[in-house]
């Protein structure tokens, strides 16, 4: 019982039962319409038949001899299955098909046994039809009376069905058509529903599984093009997508318990920054303080000892300054305090710029600069900033530029994409690679590679967070790449 029930609520048996009513509906409309429009149509239909026969008979008697005119009138009477009958204005008999014809046209008026003037059907000037319904014979007719244009007097009778017997025998038919059409169309809609249920059954398998979780079952893609079809490969990709998501939450979560069970190590990690910032201002501080006591206690006497004191200072004291005003600068771009001004300017003599700089550095280590970009290059930024991006990839460059087969080399290049109306800074320099381990890390504020932290590079470890921060802000795309012979930092503008 609960199966039939389950089967009642199928969408196969909805479109089944939906198509047979429907079908049953138009028969029913057609039924209804030959019951009410049947009789005014073949009324009409008979009055433009015996019109038109007029109209003929009346053009044949202008334009043709009398000889022509009776045998096309024979013609006319047999092919349409009419009696026709012509008179002269003073009664004498020109053309008849049926003897009784004009017996039958004297009665029309006088007898009882016909019901004439109030079945008018058409008239005008010349022409008036009626239909005649003989009682004592049980016939009916439709009579057309008129005077042609030579003044001869026509009639034309046309047997006229009974038209409820014919609207009977016309709803009959359309029973029985319709009775063998629902029949034949209950097989094609219990065809055509199984083709279509089919595939949302086997839809409706794969999902109650999706939500199991259980992605083993596929749909089986077919030839045809339809939305079905489409829902289907939508279905399967979204179930790979699932299952590789659900996967991926999975190994997550599996790795955030592990990070659960290291929560010492977090700790350690988080000590580590606040050393590493305490660190880049502590020992600025300390150097200062030392050199500045040496100084009040007359450590050393002479001039030149207490020049170099100085020197030290006011060098620790720019560095401090210069960290305290790169960490503000971070602050201002990572939190979207900062605008800018954009301007169109010309990157190739920014670089060169640069370039002029670092030379006293370029020469210090030896490093072989090639730059072959000779004709102005506009981009749209702020140059200051973009002076600082360019900076920092160049100074890193130079510090970490060695020699790789003989060659100690950095290479600036542009590249200008029109597609995307992009243009694309690249610094290479020779030497070792980056560990895959510290690409992503290399972003981060204070992050050094080396974690000895040499103060002799004058590195504060906020430059590449400042291109970072820089070129998000922009939304265009930076990063590092590592070469065969070296490495290669760049970005978008």
């Amino acid at each position: 019982m609960a199966k039939i029930k389950t089967n009642f609520k199928s969408v196969r048996f909805k479109l089944f039962f939906t198509m047979c009513v429907i079908i049953a509906v138009i028969i029913l409309c057609l039924i209804g319409i030959n019951n009410m429009a049947l009789e005014s149509f073949y009324m009409y239909s008979k009055t433009n038949t015996v019109r038109a026969v007029y109209d003929k008979i009346n053009n044949y008697y202008n334009n043709n001899s009398n000889n022509s005119i009776e045998e096309e009138l024979k013609r006319i009477a047999f092919n349409n299955n009419f009696d026709i009958f012509i008179e002269t204005n003073q009664n004498i008999i020109i053309f008849s098909t049926d003897r009784d014809f004009f017996s039958t046209i004297n009665m029309v008026t006088d007898s009882d046994n016909f019901e004439s003037n109030r079945n008018l059907i058409y008239s005008d000037d010349k022409v008036e039809i009626r239909r005649i319904n003989d009682i004592e014979n049980n016939i009916s007719y439709i009579l057309l009376s008129g005077m042609l244009d030579n003044g001869y007097n026509l009639y034309i009778r046309i047997p006229a069905v009974p038209i409820e017997q014919s609207v009977q025998i016309s709803n009959k038919v359309l029973i029985f058509i319709g009775f063998i059409i629902v029949i034949i169309s209950a097989f094609i809609a219990s065809y055509v529903s199984k083709k279509f249920t089919e595939p949302i059954l086997q839809l409706n398998d794969i999902t109650n599984k999706m939500a199991k979780f259980d992605f083993s079952q596929k749909y089986r893609i077919v030839d045809t093009d339809d939305e079905i079809n489409e829902l289907g490969k939508n279905i399967n990709t979204m179930s790979d997508k699932l299952e590789r998501t659900i996967k991926q939450l999975r190994e997550n979560n599996s790795e955030l318990e592990k990070d659960i069970e290291q929560k010492s190590k977090i700790d350690e990690m988080r000590k580590q920054f606040i050393s590493d910032v305490s660190h880049e201002l502590k020992t600025p501080i300390a150097l200062i303080q030392g050199y500045a006591e040496g100084l009040i206690e007359n450590v050393n006497t002479d001039d030149e000892s207490r020049k170099f004191y100085a020197e030290v200072i006011l060098d620790e004291s720019n560095k401090m300054d210069t960290l305290v005003k790169q960490l503000l600068e971070l602050m201002k771009l990572e939190y979207g305090k900062r605008e800018f001004n954009n301007k169109e300017f010309d990157i190739v003599e920014l670089i060169n710029e640069v370039i002029r700089k670092c030379k006293v550095m370029i020469e210090e280590k030896d490093i072989e600069i090639k730059f072959e970009v000779n004709n102005p290059v506009m981009v749209y930024a702020d140059d200051f900033y973009i002076e600082q991006v360019i900076t920092n990839y160049f100074t890193n460059a130079i510090k970490h530029a060695k020699e790789v087969n003989g060659i100690k080399q950095i290479e600036i290049r542009i590249e200008q994409n029109k597609e995307d109306d992009k243009t694309r800074i690249s610094v290479f320099n020779t030497g070792n690679n980056i560990d895959e381990e510290h690409i992503d890390k290399i972003w981060g504020r204070f992050y050094k590679e080396d974690s000895s932290r040499n103060r002799t590079d004058g590195g504060t470890g906020i430059g590449l967070a400042l291109v970072k921060a820089i070129m998000n802000n922009y939304q265009n795309a930076y990063g590092v790449i590592n070469k065969e012979n070296g490495v290669e930092f760049y970005f978008e503008l």
